[in-house]
């Protein structure tokens, strides 16, 4: 026992070693919470954040500049203000620079200078600054925020007295309009309104120690047939609050690591957020000042909504479910290829050739239906997801695995007649269809498509298998003679034949750097997806350790280093934009990964958890995935094994023993 704990010490005393090994700008500041402090790591410093609500989305170009002022640009996106042509990136995207702060004065005097402090972001971007001069000196705190239902965006302002006179404050009303040109929108003229609160300057008396608060909006709104709204800014900021709070709360994330604790549970946030209320129902999308009020089959289908129930956010189902409807409108008798997104609302489709898409769709669509143990949603959905395996069992070529003209990088790298990706999605897909066959009563089919994920993973292995820069792993398409970050993908469908050969290659110096896989060996071209993906199958595997350090770093990175607090797309495609659905992929690494989550059936699953040498517990906590009320799941070492204890409503349902990385069925 005291060789154990000696070992354990010293592994803690490595992974404090690595904490600590880079000193980041930023720190953790709560659950869900980090801070810049001191402008510690220098200044000007500049960076962007992307939030979102039903009906806007924003992106905040935010610095510091090198006198320690604050500047702010917003880019908003109005996702149902839809411009012409009605495409893809058809979304209305002003720009609002507007300095709510100009021309204030204080006893007719201007303002001293301004010194930022710190900055917060906890689902809104709050900055705290203070400004000093020859007769003033006043702590100012801005809030910056997307409303929850409307088309708008909110700022606070706050300004205290921490003088020693009382200072009386002119704040000026600011009303600015611009309204677009009629031939330019589907829905006639835009207008773009960015206001204070107050219809004249408003002046206030501060005695020490006093303050006050104003509050200012930005709101865009079709002239023909919407008009300008009033805003309770105060009850827009405890709604926005309240969101946060939701989905923070739910499936909390607890281990010995508070970095992946905040980024586990500030994912939550940002995945959760871009939702929007179109005409065709609510649509999960990317983001990035480019992709709204619209679904693709990885992104929406394969990366967010299986992961969704896992959540319980009932609007994040419910955008899950339409993303099957939605795709369910093109399955069609010919079986010619699946539209790869549906844009502008569900009026429209995009997709000039086939990615691959089908097995996209039935992996994530078999597995929300077990998630959500629904029998009605599975009866509803359960056409798309036959037709979708029928599909690729069509394309399975004379190598006995699943051809398409290209993956989801849609040809911005080779990717042969037939991918790796395509068939290992296909594979799971073929098991989680099983599974359902099972719920439903059709033996028959199961044992079909059980028979075909048997012959399907053989050959997988037989064709693509091969040594590639000196290591044994995969060849991401025949011809293939460069490592690709996507090598990892099998390992998170239960593929673990060349596991040791392929983390090998995915944390070699041909393609691991600092900001995770390379997508390639031979370029500088990194996709987060890749690398998230990445790290779950490590972990389901069975290499907790080189798993968790290696998430560490990564997170870290990302959480704290200097473009925060998100995972993000991709570089230098899209200048690393914070989109939306890569965030589920990260809570997905400790949910399919650490945990080893796989749903079996309307109330069953199987766990294979994974206890890094460093750890002795985690949890997971308002689980809602495969059971009608939430649950717990704690693990906890116990001498050279694992103890698995599942409680619900406080009372313990289940105390198990197991082995790290050992099968444990579940029926709740």
């Amino acid at each position: 026992m005291k060789v154990r704990l000696y070992f354990s010490a010293l592994v803690l005393l490595y992974v404090s070693a690595l904490c600590n090994a880079k000193d980041y700008r930023w720190d953790i500041a709560g659950h869900h919470s980090v801070e810049w402090n001191h402008l510690r790591g220098g200044v000007p410093h500049d960076d962007h954040i992307e939030m979102a609500g039903e009906k806007v989305a924003v992106v905040y170009y935010w610095g510091v500049d090198a006198n320690e002022q604050f500047h702010v640009s917003r880019h908003l996106v109005f996702p149902m203000l839809r411009t012409v042509p009605n495409n893809t990136h058809a979304s209305w995207m002003p720009h609002s620079d507007v300095n709510f702060l100009e021309g204030m004065k204080t006893n007719n005097r201007s303002f001293g200078k301004e010194r930022v402090q710190k900055v917060t972001l906890d689902g809104k971007m709050t900055v705290y600054s203070v400004i000093n001069g020859d007769n003033n000196n006043f702590e100012l705190t801005r809030i910056f925020f997307p409303c929850t239902k409307e088309a708008a965006v909110c700022e606070s302002y706050m300004f205290k007295n921490v003088g020693e006179k009382t200072e009386r404050l002119l704040v000026p009303s600011i009303y600015t309009v611009r309204t677009t040109n009629p031939e330019n929108g589907t829905r006639g003229s835009y207008r773009l309104v960015a206001r204070s609160e107050f219809g004249e300057d408003k002046v206030v008396t501060l005695k020490p120690g006093e303050s006050t608060t104003f509050y200012c909006t930005i709101q865009g709104y079709s002239v023909k047939d919407e008009k300008e709204l009033s805003f309770n800014v105060a009850e827009e900021l405890a709604a926005r609050q309240a969101f946060v709070d939701e989905v923070t709360g739910k499936l909390d994330f607890q281990c010995p690591d508070d970095t992946l604790n905040t980024l586990f549970a500030m994912s939550k946030i940002r995945g959760s957020e871009s939702i929007y209320r179109t005409r065709g129902g609510l649509m999960h999308g990317p983001g990035g000042e480019s992709y709204y009020a619209a679904i693709w089959a990885n992104d929406q289908a394969e990366y967010i909504s299986p992961f969704f129930p896992f959540l319980g956010y009932k609007t994040g189902n419910e955008s899950g479910l339409n993303c099957w409807r939605l795709f369910k409108k093109y399955i069609n008798p010919e079986y010619k290829f699946i539209p790869w997104s549906i844009i502008a609302e569900g009026d429209d489709v995009f997709g000039p050739f086939d990615r691959g898409d089908a097995a996209m769709i039935s992996y994530g669509a078999s597995r929300y239906c077990l998630e959500m143990g629904d029998k009605a949603i599975t009866e509803e959905i359960w056409p798309l997801i036959e037709w979708c395996l029928e599909y690729c069992h069509r394309k399975i070529n004379v190598h006995g695995v699943v051809a398409s003209d290209g993956d989801e990088l849609e040809h911005r790298l080779p990717s042969g007649d037939a991918n790796l990706c395509t068939s290992s999605l296909y594979y799971d897909a073929l098991n989680s269809a099983t599974y359902l066959c099972k719920m439903m009563g059709k033996s028959a089919e199961g044992k079909i498509y059980q028979k075909q994920s048997l012959e399907l993973c053989k050959n997988l292995d037989k064709f693509f298998h091969a040594t590639v820069e000196g290591y044994d792993t995969y060849r991401y398409y025949e011809g293939n003679d460069q490592l690709r970050s996507w090598i990892c993908i099998p390992l998170t469908m239960g593929i673990y034949d060349r596991a040791e050969g392929t983390i090998q290659a995915m944390f070699s110096p041909q393609l691991w750097t600092e900001n995770g896989m390379l997508s390639v060996s031979t370029d500088k071209i990194y996709w987060d997806r890749s690398t998230l993906y990445g790290l779950r199958g490590t972990f389901a595997a069975g290499y907790p350790d080189k798993a968790l350090e290696f998430m560490h770093k990564f997170s870290a990175f990302r959480l704290l280093g200097e473009h925060v607090p998100y995972v993000i797309e991709a570089w230098p495609e899209g200048g690393q934009r914070h989109l939306s659905a890569e965030n589920g992929l990260y809570c997905r690494i400790v949910t399919e990964g650490l945990l080893g989550f796989r749903p079996t059936g309307y109330t069953t699953f199987d766990l294979t958890p994974q206890m890094p040498k460093g750890w002795d517990t985690y949890s997971l906590k308002n689980i809602y995935a495969c059971s009608p009320r939430p649950f717990d799941i704690m693990v906890t070492r116990k001498g050279a094994g694992l103890q698995v204890i599942i409680r619900r409503d406080g009372k313990t349902l289940k105390t198990l023993s197991s082995k790290p990385g050992k099968k444990i069925s579940v029926r709740l």
